[in-house]
């Protein structure tokens, strides 16, 4: 069957292994210096292990694979202990994989008596979406980008006068817009992850002001083949004079970055990158010019 799976860069994996702890699954381990996928059939293809790698060595592709087995994966985690269990449960429930997650809290009620952890204590944790407490490697347990969070905000002190946009065009998806654009034409490229505009009150005044903008969801987004393209016909053909890159800090954003170092590695002008990371409450973490 044709599904997502994940997909490794051996010339860009370097052994890193930060890939692996945030992948439950236990579809990824090292071998040989590099990360592997080990089984089409452990492999969920939601990409919780996409953000932890460095050089951007990972991405999600669709392609003939073996069905995933969910049962198996279960087995497989269990000697890994409790926390690791939680872990996985939560990572279903988070992308409403209810079918996995039910054939999953199934097979474990089943075999209750074999199992050397508290089953009860495991489902309460998933239910609640407590994390477990854990000191692994990787830190990463569940994917943050899908994690349910509220956040108190404090409420302005006066009435602030209604502010202009500052969008110069339409559209603005990247699987829609024109390569050659006018408004892209020697302009400053802000590529902007979908999530970011939302969570930032000054994102137009700040940060898109002046610019031709493009969004994508690395995560979400299929046939992303075609981004690489189009951002080097932006590159050679409009000639941008920039690219910002714009990303929240949740691991699956990644991706974004590692687009537009492709396109800028493959196109034949070389311009400025540079990467704003923003927090989930709209706070830029980071910012910096990338040197390829």
């Amino acid at each position: 069957m044709k599904r997502q799976i994940v997909q490794i860069d051996e010339e860009k994996c370097n052994g890193c292994g930060l890939c692996i702890p945030n992948c439950h699954e236990g579809a990824l381990q090292i071998i040989d210096g590099k990360a592997r996928l080990i089984s089409d059939l452990m492999c969920d293809g939601l990409g919780a292990c996409l953000g932890h790698c460095p050089e951007g060595a990972l991405e999600i592709i669709e392609r003939e694979a073996a069905p995933y087995d969910e049962i198996a994966v279960i087995k497989d985690i269990i000697p890994k202990g409790k926390n690791t269990m939680i872990a996985h449960l939560q990572h279903l429930k988070e992308h409403s994989e209810t079918t996995y997650l039910k054939q999953a809290v199934n097979w474990l009620e089943e075999n209750r008596n074999n199992l050397p952890f508290d089953l009860d204590e495991v489902k309460f944790k998933v239910h609640t979406m407590q994390k477990p407490q854990t000191h692994e490697s990787g830190g990463g347990c569940g994917c943050m980008g899908s994690q349910e969070m509220s956040f108190d905000k404090k409420e302005a002190s006066q009435e602030i006068t209604e502010v202009q946009s500052e969008l110069r065009q339409w559209p603005v998806q990247l699987h829609l817009v024109s390569k050659n654009a006018q408004y892209f034409r020697n302009a400053d490229l802000l590529l902007a992850a979908d999530c970011v505009a939302f969570s930032m009150g000054n994102f137009h005044q700040k940060f898109l002001k002046g610019k031709g903008l493009a969004i994508a969801c690395p995560k979400l987004d299929s046939n992303m083949e075609v981004y690489v393209e189009k951002l080097i016909g932006m590159i050679d053909e409009a000639k941008v004079n920039t690219i910002t890159v714009m990303i929240m800090e949740v691991p699956c954003c990644g991706g974004l970055l590692q687009l537009a170092k492709t396109a800028l590695q493959q196109a034949t002008r070389k311009v400025p990158l540079k990467v704003i990371i923003v927090s989930v409450q709209g706070e830029v973490i980071k910012e910096e010019w990338i040197r390829l």
